[in-house]
């Protein structure tokens, strides 16, 4: 059987994936057309349902939570790896500020829209490009994710607001960012099948750390070598293994403070 599979070429994913890609773990049958993208096209295409396994944003998910099942295994949660809300030190926000953001599906947006309700003048821009904006002036802040967190500053950037840090202090829970997404149309067999694939995926890239370099360095497109270092150290984690009882939680808090019920929201 072969399925889609979505995600992000950011170094997180290619390194938690290589294993399951290129077949360096049993795949018991199974082959996987995988389609890069960033996260923000990987949230629309789960609306419209058009891969069978997909990385997405929690915040996307409540939307296509009856279409797609979320995994044990392969989130990306943790602590202090929230999105930032940046800007130039001499800028001063108003309500009418101009913020761009990666994308209104992301979780990001959902919890910029938490701790800041009235910044409504929101410009959906590409991640990578966030921060090239705010030095430009096209916009007066801007709300970072990814590699972005180890490089704005030396782009003489100013954090406003860690809004990962907000949602500890405010939960006492990890920040759920983004999951892996099973579509439901698929037999309940195969989807605990993909669970446990990642899982050991995860598990291989744990016990050979180097492993997937060329594959994350392929798609790591001009990151330097400690930033993509950095970048994977904090991402992935024992939560990409499993989400445990304290990621389940995170998740399902997030998802009731987004208005969506969390009732079946698993395999």
């Amino acid at each position: 059987m072969k399925l889609t599979l979505g995600f992000s070429p950011c170094p997180n994913d290619t390194f938690i994936f290589d294993a399951l890609v290129h077949h360096k773990i049993d795949t018991e049958g199974l082959e996987f057309d995988v389609v890069f993208a960033d996260i923000e096209q990987l949230n629309v295409w789960a609306l419209e349902g058009k891969l069978d396994i997909t990385k997405l944003s929690y915040n996307a998910f409540k939307y296509c939570v009856n279409e797609y099942a979320l995994l044990d295994s392969g989130s990306a949660l943790g602590n202090n790896c929230g999105p930032l809300l940046i800007k130039k030190p001499t800028t001063t926000l108003t309500e009418d500020s101009k913020i761009a953001i990666p994308g209104k599906y992301t979780t990001a947006n959902m919890l910029l829209s938490i701790v800041f309700p009235n910044h409504q003048n929101k410009v959906e821009t590409l991640f990578s490009e966030i921060e090239n904006e705010v030095i430009n002036g096209n916009v007066d802040a801007g709300l970072i994710i990814h590699e972005n967190r180890f490089t704005y500053e030396e782009k003489g950037l100013h954090k406003v607001k860690d809004l990962g840090e907000f949602w500890e202090e405010e939960t006492g829970l990890p920040i759920p960012l983004g999951g892996i997404v099973v579509n439901r149309k698929l037999s309940l067999a195969t989807q605990k099948k993909i669970e446990i694939l990642i899982r050991k995926s995860v598990e291989y890239a744990f016990e050979n750390p180097n492993s997937s370099a060329d594959y994350v360095k392929c798609h790591a497109q001009e990151m330097e070598k400690q930033v993509v270092n950095a970048h994977i150290a904090l991402y992935v984690n024992d939560y990409c293994l499993s989400l445990g009882e304290q990621g389940k939680k995170a998740v399902e808090i997030l998802l009731e403070k987004s208005g969506k019920e969390s009732t079946a929201i698993f395999i």
